[in-house]
């Protein structure tokens, strides 16, 4: 780095301090040097640029104002070239350069102002050809690092050897992949993801306990990740910022690696499936395909399916999410991505009654993952073995089904524990159930909002307690007579009669589908 100190250093210069400026001022770095004879040169002097001068001007300002219109324009300082017709500073320089906080420098006749340029071009060049160097080695540490397959973690080691950085790098879900000298909670883990999520990313991110400079990390033009550093921007020097954007574009060899891993493993996952579903001769490769996931198809086998409620079933991250539960909870499984579902077959060695508790913390959290989104989860119950993996899948698929289609409802449930309507229901297009239950509610509700009267609810109440007057008359408050009226009211309006089982199943089912929205 250039600084006045460095130049005062060299010797051959002759550099002699008449001012030394406010602390640190003869330390702060130097972008280049300005000669200049002008009493305003403020319009053509650049920040931080060692203004030299003899002092043409002397005889049209004073000096006070040639300081000020210097320090106007952002100079780091001012350099006096002595010259036979003025052997000595102009009274009142130094002065005017304390009042201004400019340190104030001086050479001799001897010295042409273009040493001074020579010794700054030579320094620069030094310094350029030590940045370069330093980066074709940090190049040479940060490649033999991902090729040892140290991954994210060895990246950040080779940027923390030559720096003192708190250094973290978070991927656009939000998850750690690495850190060093620095920790990020999970608020501040999310406000990374949602700052990789704006279009163009955030550069700078305020985390909490200050504001963090991010370095976005991409593998295919897309942001994956960030390289993330708990400094502004502003403290970060070139070489800095140099280091941190070369190893940014080195982890996304790393990114890039990882999602190639990842995709091969779910086309896999996803091949397994359909080895499962198809049964004949492809069943015989379910054994090989979950030993090569570290999965015993000799040993029982349970099958989960997760999904969203609501539009989308799936979301970018989401595979990946369930498989890194599965993974910290020591569960050997193998997770297959789609578009409407996520499917998991595990290794299970305890009870079948275990599955829901395991089941409710996946959903928790891949809820706290995709935080505004609801997951579900279906359990398809426990094979003995590969061979009868089949049944158990079709059944975790077809609860996750009718869960998805119960916003409302619980969010994990085995295939036996789902009501028989529900399954059955959920076979029927979503189009003509809400049809089939608008047809025969519509006009309870018409009534109900026209005259203020309670049919809707009374129906309700009458199936809740299994068609029974006495129960119901006493659960509404009302008389057995008054309850009569209204359920005939209820068949007048719906052509559904509460004394046959038949229309009664009807009304049943209406207020099911109207419930699953």
């Amino acid at each position: 780095m250039i600084t006045i100190d460095a130049l005062v250093g060299n010797a051959a210069l002759g550099l002699r301090i008449l001012e030394p400026g406010p602390p640190g001022a003869l330390v702060e770095p130097v972008t280049w040097v300005h000669n200049t004879e002008l009493p305003d040169p403020s319009p053509y002097i650049r920040e931080k640029e060692l203004v030299l001068t003899n002092g043409l001007w002397v005889d049209q300002v004073a000096p006070a104002e040639f300081v000020a219109n210097v320090e106007r324009a952002g100079a780091a300082g001012i350099v006096f070239g002595l010259r036979a017709e003025r052997p000595r500073t102009p009274d009142g320089l130094a002065a005017a350069c304390k009042e201004a906080g400019l340190p104030l420098l001086e050479i001799s006749p001897a010295v042409p102002f273009t040493a001074i340029s020579h010794a700054v071009s030579a320094m620069y060049a030094d310094e350029r050809q030590q940045g370069l160097i330093g980066m074709v080695r940090r190049g040479d540490a940060l490649a033999t690092a991902l090729s040892r397959g140290m991954g994210a973690s060895g990246v950040l080691r080779v940027l923390t050897r030559d720096r003192e950085l708190p250094l973290a790098v978070v991927d656009r879900m939000g998850r750690l992949l690495a850190a060093d000298g620095t920790e990020l909670d999970a608020a501040q883990l999310q406000t990374v993801a949602a700052g990789l999520a704006r279009r163009p990313p955030a550069l700078e991110l305020d985390l909490g306990s200050g504001r963090a400079a991010l370095f976005p990390v991409g593998a295919v033009g897309d942001v994956d990740a960030a390289l993330i550093c708990l400094r502004p921007l502003a403290e970060l020097n070139a070489a800095e910022r140099d280091a941190l954007e070369q190893a940014a574009r080195f982890l996304s060899l790393e990114v890039a690696r990882q999602q190639a891993v990842q995709a091969i493993e779910m086309r896999f996952a996803g091949e397994l499936l359909e080895m499962v579903l198809s049964g004949g001769r492809r069943a015989s490769e379910v054994a090989a395909r979950l030993r090569a996931f570290g999965v015993d198809p000799t040993g029982a086998l349970a099958v989960c399916t997760t999904a969203f409620t609501g539009d989308a079933a799936t979301v970018h991250g989401m595979a990946e999410a369930v498989g890194e539960f599965f993974a910290a909870e020591g569960v050997p499984a193998v997770v297959a991505g789609g578009t409407n579902d996520v499917v998991a077959v595990l290794a299970w060695r305890d009870s079948e009654h275990e599955l829901p508790a395991l089941g409710e913390r996946l959903v928790e959290n891949v809820a706290k993952r995709f935080p505004g989104r609801r997951p579900v989860a279906g359990l398809g119950g426990v094979a003995a073995h590969a061979g009868d993996l089949r049944q158990p899948l079709l059944q975790s698929r077809e609860a996750c089904r009718v869960l998805r289609r119960t916003p409302g409802g619980p969010v994990v449930r085995g295939f036996r524990e789902l009501g028989t309507h529900r399954l059955l229901l959920g076979l029927v297009d979503p189009d003509t159930l809400s049809a089939f239950s608008r047809d025969l509610l519509t006009p309870l509700r018409e009534h109900d909002a026209r005259r203020g009267s309670d049919l809707e609810p009374t129906l309700r109440a009458f199936l809740d307690n299994d068609g029974q007057w006495a129960a119901t008359a006493a659960a509404l408050h009302v008389h057995v007579n008054t309850l009569r009226n209204r359920l005939a009211r209820v068949t007048e309006l719906t052509g559904r009669d509460v004394g046959r089982t038949e229309d009664r199943v009807d009304l049943f089912l209406a207020l099911a589908i109207d419930a699953m929205g």
